[in-house]
């Protein structure tokens, strides 16, 4: 039986295409620029915390809304408050180190009102057969935003003196973010059921014998890597290199391969490879990171990027299909999906925030390249443990 999307898998692949282009035409970038004005590893930690605090809150404070109203209206705020974050960037210039705290939260609320949405409305418009391939699509769109977006950033702000590159680069996602606002609008209005439970996602971890226990432990595990890895690898490139231009190219290369792996994994990854495809991926993961212990520089970095990319669909894919097919499995956890969601963000909340808080301290003692290099390995390592934490269930779903 030939296995394919409907209309509106398809327009939410599209919305969901804008969203993440112009977060890599800028969010590459943004660090980097924050970086430019003041170069602090803690700074940019507590940026990131700051985002990771407001988006788990976001989840489950907007979870209500979600549930209970519109929930379409969450991802279209979700969008528009995406563009204010870069539009108020633009208006505070190199004084937007000195506004961390607010304007992380600002962007971190702005990612949970739609990445909420957004895995609701995936989990209504997929099923347990089709769901592989959406995925599959999401990772190959997310790929060649990834190779488009970046290199494209990095040769403008590269080219254009000064900081005008930034505000160039910053104006095109604002405009990208509108536009994927008005797609939304072609998106079908959800029904909606049901009363939302504040307390599920701590019933259902409490609760003995749970499915969800073991995959929350697996999901605060990718967090911990997730956490710091999101903003200091990008971070490190610029360093090694302090050219904007090697950081796009370096994004380039490694989406490049990840567009392939990714398509790779929508075509032929099945769910009864789920266990034997995730420790394969978490372990190419750990490798890849071991040639920075010899040296930092534009070269290992670009070995641990490609052989990143080319293990993260084995490894995403079945800890992402393996939560929604819980969800899917009764009646009763189908009316609890937003809560559940909500459940899968803050387990991964909590992850990054364990990981971004070892990075804090580290940072905070007078930070040296080896330090930051040996931290990598050891957060490197935490997918295997996220695999251990969930290979009796991935066996037991592969069945």
């Amino acid at each position: 039986m030939k296995i394919s999307l409907g209309r509106q898998s398809i327009l939410l692949l599209g919305v969901n295409g804008l969203f993440v282009l112009a977060g890599a035409l800028s969010g590459t970038f943004l660090n980097v620029y924050l970086w430019k004005s003041r170069p602090d590893y803690a700074m940019l930690g507590w940026f990131t915390i700051s985002q990771q605090l407001a988006l788990g809150l976001t989840f489950w404070l907007a979870g209500k809304w979600v549930k209970e109203h519109n929930k379409m209206s969450a991802l279209r705020l979700g969008t528009a408050l995406s563009g204010t974050f870069y539009m108020l960037v633009l208006w505070a210039g190199p004084k937007a180190v000195d506004w961390i705290w607010p304007l992380g939260i600002l962007l971190g609320c702005a990612l949970g009102l739609f990445w909420i949405a957004f895995n609701v409305v995936y989990f209504e418009v997929t099923d347990r057969e089709n769901r592989d391939l959406f995925n599959g699509w999401v990772g190959l769109l997310g790929s060649m935003t990834g190779i488009i977006g970046p290199w494209f950033s990095g040769l403008i702000i590269s080219k254009m003196v000064d900081n005008s590159g930034y505000r160039l680069i910053f104006t095109v996602s604002l405009i990208i973010y509108v536009i994927a606002v008005v797609f939304s609008f072609f998106l079908k209005k959800r029904k909606v059921s049901g009363t939302y439970r504040w307390s599920e996602p701590w019933q259902q971890l409490s609760r003995s014998g749970s499915e969800w226990r073991p995959l929350g432990l697996g999901l605060v595990a990718q967090g911990v890597r997730e956490g710091v890895f999101a903003f200091l690898i990008a971070l490190l490139v610029y360093v090694a290199t302090e050219q904007e231009y090697k950081l796009g190219q370096f994004s380039l290369i490694t989406s490049a391969v990840a567009l392939v792996s990714y398509w790779m994994a929508g075509k032929w990854f099945k769910p009864h490879y789920r266990s034997k495809g995730m420790l394969t991926g978490a372990i190419i993961l750990f490798v890849v990171l071991l040639p920075l212990i010899w040296k930092v520089s534009y070269g290992t970095l670009l070995i641990m990027g490609i052989g990143s990319a080319l293990a993260m669909p084995l490894y995403m894919l079945p800890m992402i299909a393996a939560g929604f097919d819980l969800m899917g499995m009764s009646g009763e956890n189908v009316e609890k999906r937003v809560e559940l969601v909500v459940l899968r963000e803050l387990c991964l909340m909590t992850g990054r925030l364990s990981g971004l808080a070892v990075f804090i301290l580290i940072v905070m003692n007078g930070p040296s390249l080896q330090m930051l290099t040996w931290l990598i390995v050891v957060l490197g390592a935490f997918p295997l443990i996220g695999w251990i934490f969930m290979r009796k269930m991935l066996t037991q779903t592969q069945q």
